[in-house]
């Protein structure tokens, strides 16, 4: 491995553990030309990623890159640094899984997007917000609305019910009058 700091050729592993649930090796590094330590993170690779892009260029695909948009789109919400890895892993590992050595950009985003509808609708909002290229409220409000309606979904008939009755109630005594004015 040549050192970052000197470019020298030859760096000697110090230490080396497990990391990422095992998925990764984590590598501190000495260089005996310059003295520098550093870390490397050796990963498995199944195969060779290419990312269709829409206008019809191909990239090779960098799960850094990823994983920086993913961060970015979790800022300062409640989700660790370890979770944000492994949702990375598990996307990385998805992409791999599927048997395509290339992906369209717009599968890429479709399943980050998902993913992190599950994991915190805020950074779903905001990667949406990005990968979607929002221009205006109205593309938020169409965006708000579908996770309504999934969350709505997802809870069952009851709550709708019970909402059908609350904005009942709420355009009844109107938003600034309490009811039965």
């Amino acid at each position: 491995m040549r050192c970052p700091f000197c470019g020298h050729e030859d760096t000697q592993v110090k230490d080396s553990r497990p990391n990422e649930d095992g998925a990764a090796i984590r590598r501190r590094r000495f260089c005996a030309g310059c003295g520098q330590r550093f870390t490397t993170i050796e990963r498995v690779q199944l195969r060779e990623l290419m990312i269709a892009k829409s206008d019809g260029r191909r990239v090779p695909f960098e799960r850094e890159k990823l994983a920086r948009s993913i961060r970015i789109a979790m800022r300062k919400r409640p989700v660790d640094e370890e979770r944000i890895e492994r949702i990375v892993n598990g996307l990385v590992r998805q992409l791999e899984a599927s048997g395509e050595t290339e992906i369209p950009s717009a599968q890429l985003g479709e399943l980050v997007m998902d993913t992190l509808r599950e994991v915190d609708t805020v950074a779903y909002v905001r990667f949406a917000s990005v990968y979607r290229d929002f221009r205006e409220a109205r593309d938020f409000e169409t965006i708000l609305g579908s996770l309504t309606n999934v969350a709505l979904r997802e809870a069952g008939t009851d709550a709708v019910r019970e909402l059908g009755a609350a904005s009942r109630e709420f355009g009844e005594a109107g938003p600034d009058r309490p009811k039965g004015r």
